[in-house]
């Protein structure tokens, strides 16, 4: 899926292909057009109706709005505010998230919102906010679902409804590089890390990326300092994972790139582990098999690591 901000022509019209896709998104969405209001005959909805309705969303410089397209179709639309006209509101808002009806169901929604938010921490912002109506419920669930936390409620500016207003905090943004190591017999070698806000939980040897390095090149660096296994080089890449936590005190949202490595079946060594290992918080580590993993005592990550897994043999 693709999100790019809305193109304009010259003299900032719309073109006629791209209001034709944008009034058929509007008009799937009856239920929530009869919510908000925003168009006289929520069965009637007109292309130049559209067309007015987003010329005066961009009439103000801090609105900008965003198109989601996946294999060329038109799957949603986003409308954001950089800078509330409250000067006590620090955070950017979005305005208005919609998927085309017939498009339902498949995730869009969710990848939308994840996309605008990473938009926002690009940009330095440390929160973004919305309102929802309260007549709204599905519109709440869809957003608490993804973390937003209501934080007050008020009348909407335009026609005065009761709206609850959600804010989600924008955690700094992390990339990590981490490798499944895989015996001969098919088993994978995994860390117990201590974390002061998850506590123990399992994961592959991996670590934060340095300045201006590459994920592979993150992946063989980490490998050799917490296993001393200086022999293997990860090979193609199993999945990414990406999840919020707190790193040592900080709140983030962390992004792992996961490769494979195949070697034998051995104990970490080497003279410099112990500090590596006591830095990193790894309590213990020890070689897992694909059952064990499917029903572990303690949490893995990424928790669908023995699908990935599956997945990787299935596909050689």
């Amino acid at each position: 899926m693709i999100l790019e901000p809305l193109p304009l022509a010259p003299d900032h019209d719309l073109p006629a292909p791209l209001l034709t896709e944008l009034t058929a998104l509007y008009a799937s969405n009856r239920e929530f057009q009869s919510l908000s209001g925003d168009f006289p005959d929520p069965d009637d909805i007109r292309p130049e109706q559209v067309a007015r309705a987003l010329a005066e969303e961009l009439a103000n410089p801090d609105v900008e709005v965003l198109l989601a397209r996946s294999e060329g179709r038109l799957v949603g639309v986003a409308i954001t505010l950089a800078h509330h006209p409250d000067p006590a509101d620090p955070d950017p808002w979005i305005g208005l998230l919609m998927v085309d009806a017939g498009a339902h169901g498949q995730g869009y929604g969710r990848r939308i919102a994840e996309r605008v938010a990473e938009r926002f921490r690009a940009g330095g912002r440390t929160a973004v906010r919305l309102a929802v109506l309260d007549a709204n419920p599905k519109g709440l669930a869809f957003w608490t679902a993804l973390g937003y936390e209501v934080i007050g409620h008020r009348p909407d500016l335009q026609l005065g409804r009761p709206c609850s207003v959600l804010r989600k905090q924008l955690r700094a943004l992390r990339h990590t590089a981490r490798v499944a190591v895989l015996d001969p017999e098919g088993g994978v070698f995994l860390f117990r890390y201590d974390n002061d806000g998850t506590g123990p939980h399992w994961a592959l040897p991996g670590g934060g990326l340095e300045a201006g390095e590459t994920a592979p090149e993150g992946a063989l660096r980490e490998l050799r300092e917490e296993t001393g296994w200086a022999d293997l080089t990860p090979g193609p890449l199993l999945g990414t994972w990406e999840h919020d936590f707190t790193h040592f005190g900080v709140h983030v949202h962390q992004h792992d790139h996961i490769y494979v490595a195949r070697g034998p079946h051995r104990e970490p060594s080497g003279p410099h582990l112990a500090a590596a290992h006591a830095a990193d918080g790894i309590l213990s580590w020890r070689w897992w098999t694909r059952n064990e993993l499917r029903t572990p005592a303690e949490p893995v990550w990424p928790p669908h690591l023995a699908r990935l897994l599956d997945r990787f043999d299935e596909e050689g």
